[in-house]
């Protein structure tokens, strides 16, 4: 029981990071508690704290707590391969994850994937994952690294062609997603343009090649290290076909890892490196994070002139044309 503390859920995405886990910084996605620390157990269910406690910001932003008693953890429990826990905010929650379900996974708790009852956009860098089509040749997409079907989602509500071919490694988390996340419904409702397959995502591979990559692989609270070794980027690029992009979460200081050596900000730059070795200057980097130590990022690859960045905001909905103008060359 957290008694007149406040949780905080922080992000990767288009404005910070997450995980969940006591601490006294703002942590990838987290969920965090602020105060004198203590021994962290996530509650089985909402619990009431102090009145007198209880933090009402002014003015809430992903950063700012959640009071415990507006969290409530409906499934916990580890595979092989992850600690898995889904916990659900509530609506009444003075904040922007009001009626979200989380997946978190991984002992610090990233979170890999999130939805709301009522709207399809998270305000997540699932959002931009969701803007890469538009500047994709014909054919199918991939999703490395599935997780509960966040990215596939949205893409599939936005663009009527497209086909997804996801893969994700723990067979756990797709029934999490299935059960949970609505991910059941989705592949019934699209049962031609969903695809999803349980192994290994680097070996991810379809005829004639994908259109577009997403990568989002991490394990143990970390980028997995085969995405610094510029071989698998070259791997990766033979899977595309002809004008072909790929467009990764390579995360930042604010993911927080297992393994204390894997900083996620070195990793990040050890990952960034590894693609600019194969993609050379055709590799582009879009900053999520509201604060300077806390730096959560997305990379692109593939030619982007200024006309195409133009005809990239036509193709998009008005809630994700800005993010066009994030994007900048990486600089090494």
């Amino acid at each position: 029981m957290l008694q007149g503390q406040r949780l905080v859920i922080s992000h990767p995405f288009p404005l910070t990071c997450h995980t969940f886990k006591p601490s006294h910084s703002l942590p990838h996605f987290s969920l965090k508690i602020l105060g004198k620390p203590k021994p962290f157990h996530l509650p089985l269910a909402s619990h009431k704290s102090d009145q007198a406690h209880r933090y009402k910001p002014q003015t809430t932003t992903q950063d700012d707590g959640i009071p415990t008693a507006d969290v409530k953890i409906i499934a916990k429990f580890k595979t092989r391969h992850n600690y898995i826990r889904v916990l659900q905010v509530s609506r009444k929650a003075d904040h922007p994850f009001a009626g979200s379900r989380l997946l978190l996974l991984d002992s610090p708790g990233n979170i890999h994937s999130i939805s709301f009852l009522f709207k399809s956009l998270t305000n997540t860098y699932f959002d931009v994952f969701a803007t890469l089509p538009p500047i994709l040749p014909p054919g199918p997409v991939g999703i490395l690294g599935f997780g509960a079907g966040s990215a596939a989602r949205l893409m599939l509500e936005l663009y009527p062609e497209l086909r997804i071919h996801g893969w994700e490694l723990d067979p756990s988390v797709v029934a999490v997603g299935r059960e949970y996340f609505g991910l059941e419904k989705l592949e019934k409702q699209y049962p031609d343009r969903l695809y999803i397959y349980i192994g290994n995502a680097l070996k991810a591979s379809i005829r004639n090649g994908f259109a577009g990559i997403l990568v989002d692989l991490f394990s143990k609270g970390s980028l997995i290290p085969e995405l610094q070794d510029p071989t698998t980027w070259q791997k990766l690029r033979k899977s595309l076909r002809k004008g072909g992009r790929i467009m990764v979460n390579v995360g930042g200081s604010c993911v927080e890892a297992e393994d204390g050596r894997r900083n996620g900000k070195m990793v990040m730059e050890e990952t960034l490196k590894a693609m600019h070795r194969v993609f050379g200057d055709e590799l582009f980097i879009l900053n999520l994070g509201n604060r300077k130590d806390e730096d959560s990022s997305i990379a692109l690859t593939g030619k982007l002139a200024v006309s195409d960045l133009d005809a990239w905001k036509k193709a998009l909905p008005r809630s994700l044309k800005g993010y066009v103008d994030m994007w900048s060359a990486y600089q090494g």
